[in-house]
């Protein structure tokens, strides 16, 4: 690696984001920090967060530290555009940032929305019963984030195309 990067894994809701994610920072040897499973943390600790601000807000806090102190950091979350791209626009003053967008075929993001949903009692933090709902109804529920900085499609229907290695390489 030439320097510290936030590698931003993004992608819409069930598209592997956070597989993905871990996956790639045990490969570089950074942390993962994943804004679900620090919703998840907050739900269970029963802190008030209305409308995820604290969520976001933590989230956007421990990436900052991180990018200050200059190590390198996978962030997983849906990043959508207009919500997150302000946020992420000031840690590239900080540390350079390379994006990571996950895609799936619509089927296989439902059928593991509804396979979490069964296995996994930290599941209960997100609406994924409403999500499910969005999506049957075929509302666009992401919006990819449009920031000027490299980007890399990887297709994670069944395995990841491109592979770990290339995903890797675009990273570092």
């Amino acid at each position: 690696m030439s320097g510290p990067v936030l590698i931003v894994v993004s992608g819409e809701p069930g598209s592997g984001k956070t597989t993905l994610a871990h996956a790639l920072a045990r490969e570089l040897g950074c942390p993962a920090i994943c804004r679900d499973e620090i919703r998840e943390g907050v739900v269970r600790a029963g802190t008030p967060d209305p409308g995820m601000l604290h969520t976001f807000e933590t989230f956007f806090e421990v990436l900052t530290v991180l990018a200050r102190a200059g190590v390198t950091t996978v962030a997983e979350a849906a990043f959508q555009d207009k919500l997150w791209r302000p946020r992420l626009e000031t840690l590239s003053g900080l540390i350079g940032i390379r994006v990571v967008r996950c895609t799936v075929r619509p089927e296989v993001s439902r059928d593991r929305i509804v396979q979490r949903m069964g296995h996994s009692a930290n599941r209960a933090a997100h609406d994924d019963a409403g999500l499910l709902r969005k999506l049957e109804a075929g509302e666009n529920t992401w919006q990819p984030i449009t920031l000027p900085v490299p980007a890399l499609t990887v297709d994670t229907t069944d395995g990841y195309s491109p592979g770990l290695a290339e995903i890797v390489a675009f990273s570092s």
